[in-house]
């Protein structure tokens, strides 16, 4: 538990003292964020603010995971190290997109190919070394079983290793993709994906302390419900850094935020989301969680499905939040309200979690 507590704190410190470091550097710099010119007028005022803050968020998240291992004496393992694989990998793409927009002052950054090529290169080394690295007890970090809030019956691998392993990818891919675009929608309003990071990734620290106390390595009696994940211990770890890197950043990217988190911070928190979701056994979980996120995502499909259809939009623009601005709610109105909703999902999710441990946990 002590090396869980030092690796928020130290990333909840490095967070807090170093935005405001990286802001002034980005203005030094002038990286500023370009604003799209269709978008609610009220964010033209937001034109030149420092971007590319996730930076802060993912360097705040790797040193809190490594000074809590060696404060604590203890070597890393695989499910962390692959983690922060997939949070750094996604980050990197997302750096290459939000400097291509301030260095050409576009509202575009890298074309759709290049950002799918970068996300696939990333996604599928990460699934594939996800299925390697087995322990003693013959566990991955990850498994071709689709999972709920652990592995169900359903096998990826039901017509042989070979297909398994590629469905697993495509799968894991699939995730990836969905979750690093799903907060990366979400970041349109000050704070607003920060701030619903905290709630899911809290959850996340929350289920990998239990998972760890409750593993079947760990435990001199296994039961029935135990919990078949490779590092809980590590996982909970990482999570702890990722929620202090977060709470740090959001005290410079509250409203008026001083610094935007960029596709920079949002792809790599998508990433390690999905990340999570596959190596906590927890994928479909994950989908209740971070339910802000799919109602955000679920605006936008449905705009653009709706028009498509009948040239007639559902809301006054999509994503959900632009259209509550355009309706006249403030910005501190909006995310206060959505956190509250990503907090629901938080406590429903974490909720079922209990409740399927207690139905199936020997009295």
């Amino acid at each position: 538990m002590m090396s869980v507590l030092i690796a928020g704190a130290v990333a909840l410190i490095v967070a807090m003292a170093g935005t405001p470091l990286f802001i002034r550097l980005l203005v030094a710099k002038n990286y500023g964020q370009f604003i799209r010119q269709d978008g609610p007028t009220a964010h033209f005022t937001k034109r030149g603010t420092p971007t590319m803050g996730g930076v802060v968020i993912i360097g705040a998240t790797v040193l809190g995971y490594t000074v809590s291992n060696i404060v604590t004496g203890r070597l890393p393992n695989a499910s962390g190290l692959l983690l922060l694989f997939l949070m750094v990998g996604m980050g990197l793409i997302g750096f290459l997109d939000d400097y291509i927009k301030i260095s050409r002052q576009r509202s575009l950054g890298l074309d759709e190919r290049g950002k799918l090529i970068g996300q696939a290169v990333i996604g599928i080394t990460f699934a594939v070394l996800a299925l390697q690295f087995e322990n003693e007890n013959y566990r991955t970090p990850g498994s071709t079983r689709i999972s709920f809030i652990r592995d169900t019956g359903i096998d990826l691998a039901w017509a042989g290793a070979g297909l398994g392993v590629v469905l697993f990818v495509l799968w894991a891919n699939f995730l990836i993709t969905a979750w690093s675009n799903a907060v990366n929608l979400t970041d349109g309003l000050d704070g607003l994906a920060t701030g619903a990071s905290m709630f899911v990734f809290g959850a996340y620290t929350v289920i990998t302390i239990w998972q760890s106390n409750q593993s079947c390595q760990y435990l001199r009696e296994p039961g029935p419900g135990c919990y078949e994940v490779r590092d809980p211990r590590d996982l909970a770890i990482v999570t702890a850094a990722i929620v202090g890197a977060c709470f740090g950043f959001l005290w410079w990217n509250t409203s008026p935020a001083q610094i935007f988190m960029g596709d920079t911070g949002s792809l790599a928190l998508g990433g390690a989301l999905a990340g999570l979701s596959i190596l906590t056994r927890t994928e479909f979980l994950a989908v209740i969680l971070g339910g802000l996120f799919v109602i955000i995502v679920m605006s936008d499909v449905i705009q653009i499905g709706f028009f498509k259809m009948t040239g007639r939009r559902v809301f006054r623009m999509a994503p959900l939040h632009h259209h509550f601005e355009l309706k006249g709610w403030g910005e501190v109105t909006i995310v206060v309200r959505f956190w509250i909703i990503a907090a629901l999902c938080v406590a429903l999710g974490l909720g079922m979690f209990y409740a399927e441990w207690v139905s199936v946990a020997p009295s």
